[in-house]
């Protein structure tokens, strides 16, 4: 299976995340409303979910994966 870049992902979970903030604070704009529709939308299709809400999870749980393993693959600092 091929997975997506972590960094992809970890922008577009960002940009959904402002977007959300955006959309509580003016919930009658059509164009901001629109515009986190179509990122919830390519978060599903990257994480291979159907609803947002598991695309947003399966996002996150990436994308900490992808930072603990690049943690524990470096080697232990020598003083």
């Amino acid at each position: 299976m091929l997975l997506p870049d972590r960094n992809t992902v970890d922008r577009l979970l960002r940009h959904f995340r402002a977007q959300e903030r955006t959309v509580l604070d003016r919930p009658c704009d059509l164009s901001a409303r629109r515009r986190f529709e179509d990122t919830a939308y390519t978060l599903c299709v990257l994480m291979g979910v159907r609803t947002t809400r598991e695309a947003v999870l399966a996002a996150e749980r990436y994308v900490t994966t992808e930072e603990i393993r690049n943690r524990e693959a470096r080697p232990p600092c020598r003083h």
